[in-house]
Order: structure tokens, then C-alpha cells, then sequence
């Protein structure tokens, strides 16, 4: 592993891999200390090069955060999609909410600063929202194939509700709010609510 370590000189890596090499630490970094003790500076220092060129590369320390944010949604999909996989066709809903707490539980930095990051949809590249809107969009189909319907506006509308409840589940499970409540089991709740929402519509 390279992270904390000096790496190669300018001349020895193109733009496309110093993108690599900074995404990479900078997300090592987040994962470590949380987006509230991320430094620019830290990650030009872990990886050898000077700040100036992680504001060439990514153009601001916002964007080089968007993009950070936007690794973590792309691991986090996989990991979904991964459950889903392993649900085969046995309880996918479950596998769905399962995958969601899972990757909050082990990747809490991570997770935390997705939404710790105020950046206008407006500013994130084609790139980044398609990557992002990957993770709402499998479970937009779980949820039609839950409900045996197609893909429609009101599914949407319903699978994005959804997310919010279990979202909110999962927040107050990360941060420690849910225990202080004197409650024990945020995952099963949050199924439980999703299931009685299935149930009825």
C-alpha cells in the first residue's frame, strides 16, 4: 500500500493517473480522519507532489471532495449490487437494506462525508451524478420487482421515499442516536417500515 509513503516525481506519472493517485489518498485520507480532517495539503504531502497540482488535476478541493464522494458511491453500489447477487432470488429487499447499513457500519467516514459535502448538483460533472444516480436506480428496480410493476414515475417517486426512511435509520444508527433512544435494532426497524410501505401500496 502506497498511501503515506512518497511517491514518484511529476515527470513520472500523466494526468490521468496523478487523478488516480490523488482520488485514491484522498479517499484513504477521508476514511481515516473524516471529511472535518481533510487537508489538500496532506494529501499532496502523502503522495509527493505540491497542492498546486492537486488544483490542476481535479481544479478545487470541492471538486477533488465531489469526486472522493463519488468513489464511495460507486464501492457502495457495488456492494449492493454484490447482495443483491448473493440474494439470488430469495429476499432482496432485506439484501437491500442489509447492504445499505453494512457499508454505512464499515466505511462510516466514508459514508458520513457523502452527505457532509454541500456541493450544487449543478456543479458535479455528467460523470459523477450518473455514477451516483447508479445506486438509486437499483433500488428503484428491486423496488418494482417487489411490487411486480415496471419502472414508472410513482415507483421512482416511492423507491426514493423509501431510501430517505431507511437513510434515516442508518444515520441515527452511524452517529450513535438510535442507541441513545434505547433502541437496539435500527436495521430491523428500517426493514420492518419498508416492508409495511411494500405491503400497502
Amino acid at each position: 500500500m502506497f498511501i503515506g509513503m512518497r511517491m514518484g516525481r511529476r515527470s513520472d506519472h500523466n494526468r490521468d493517473e496523478l487523478h488516480e493517485l490523488i482520488l485514491a489518498a484522498g479517499s484513504a485520507l477521508v476514511a481515516q480522519v473524516g471529511l472535518s480532517g481533510f487537508s489538500a495539503r496532506e494529501v499532496a504531502r502523502r503522495i509527493g507532489y505540491s497542492i498546486g497540482t492537486i488544483h490542476n488535476v481535479f481544479g478545487s478541493i470541492d471538486r477533488l471532495i465531489a469526486a472522493i464522494n463519488t468513489r464511495s458511491f460507486v464501492a457502495w453500489t457495488a456492494d449492493l449490487q454484490r447482495a443483491l447477487d448473493a440474494a439470488g432470488d430469495g429476499d432482496r429487499i432485506a439484501a437491500l437494506v442489509d447492504g445499505y447499513f453494512a457499508f454505512a457500519h464499515v466505511n462510516p467516514t466514508l459514508w458520513t462525508a457523502i452527505y457532509d459535502h454541500r456541493l450544487a448538483p449543478t456543479d458535479l460533472s455528467d460523470a459523477d451524478q450518473i455514477a451516483r444516480g447508479a445506486l438509486t436506480e437499483i433500488i428503484v428496480v428491486e423496488v418494482a420487482r417487489a411490487l411486480a410493476r415496471p419502472v414508472d414515475q410513482q415507483v421512482s417517486t416511492l423507491a426514493r421515499s423509501l431510501i430517505a426512511t431507511v437513510h434515516g435509520h442508518c444515520a441515527f444508527s452511524v452517529s450513535g442516536a438510535w442507541a441513545l433512544m434505547g433502541e437496539t435494532a435500527p436495521e430491523a426497524a428500517a426493514l420492518a417500515r419498508v416492508r409495511e410501505t411494500l405491503a400497502v401500496t
